[in-house]
């Protein structure tokens, strides 16, 4: 309880010096590396502090590779975990558009280069999935939540998004799909406390070639990686 508590008492001020460190640096003249720096050694921070275990099999893609990622979304806790397991990669989140309203931290969102989208405007949604395969072809790694959401359910995936499909297969990269167990545990949708004991964990799944969809596909797409995640997270939660 006491590790719940700290873990609480400095989550809004930890928040707050990440996202003034991501703000002070010069978009202009910052690396990937050092636009990436801030977010990283949040997540593995937080992860610390909260003294989460996190057992992460990576094993299916290649430490060098460059991918669009897709990813069950479960917990609050998903976004320090993925940002510690794949410290190894120029990763940027696509979420939502209100995240990026949050004073200080929406502004250090927009600023490291996470992708804002609107899915209630098409217009604005087209336009994020623009500026996301902009991204990816500079060298960023895109990370789709294809559920949308957090799912409350954890016998099996939610049905996944369309929009996310398009993006990824607008972006042309090989999609690295991804599962996760655990979080939804650890911390539920809703609930303001969470269980430090919960073991997560994540498995990288052998990455998909987008060439054989267009974006006429994107419905076949969206079912396929849709069965060969939610079967892999059923057997991941299984063992």
């Amino acid at each position: 309880m006491l590790r719940v508590l700290r873990f609480f008492l400095m989550l809004v001020p930890t928040t707050i010096y990440y996202s003034i460190k991501q703000l002070l640096l010069d978009q202009n003249k910052a690396t990937p590396d050092e636009r990436d720096q801030p977010g990283k050694d949040y997540g593995r921070f937080m992860l610390g502090m909260a003294g989460i275990k996190v057992e992460a099999d990576l094993s299916a893609l290649d430490p060098k590779g460059h991918y669009v990622f897709m990813c069950n979304h479960q917990s609050l806790f998903d976004i320090p975990i993925l940002f510690d397991a794949l410290w190894n990669y120029h990763m940027r989140f696509v979420a939502k558009e209100s995240l990026f309203k949050i004073p200080i931290y929406g502004k250090a969102l927009g600023n490291a280069g996470h992708i804002s989208i609107n899915r209630e405007n098409r217009r604005s949604a087209m336009k994020s999935v623009d500026e996301a395969v902009a991204a990816a072809k500079a060298g960023i790694s895109p990370l789709i939540f294809p559920e949308g959401t957090r799912n409350t359910d954890l016998g099996k995936l939610m049905d996944f998004k369309v929009g996310g499909m398009v993006l990824a297969l607008k972006c042309g990269l090989p999609v690295a799909p991804l599962v996760m167990e655990g979080t939804g545990k650890l911390l539920p949708k809703g609930s303001r406390f969470f269980n430090p004991d919960q073991l997560v964990r994540l498995r990288a799944l052998p990455p998909v070639d987008p060439a054989a969809y267009t974006i006429k596909d994107r419905e076949k797409f969206k079912d396929d990686m849709y069965a060969l995640m939610n079967e892999a997270y059923q057997k991941l939660a299984r063992s």
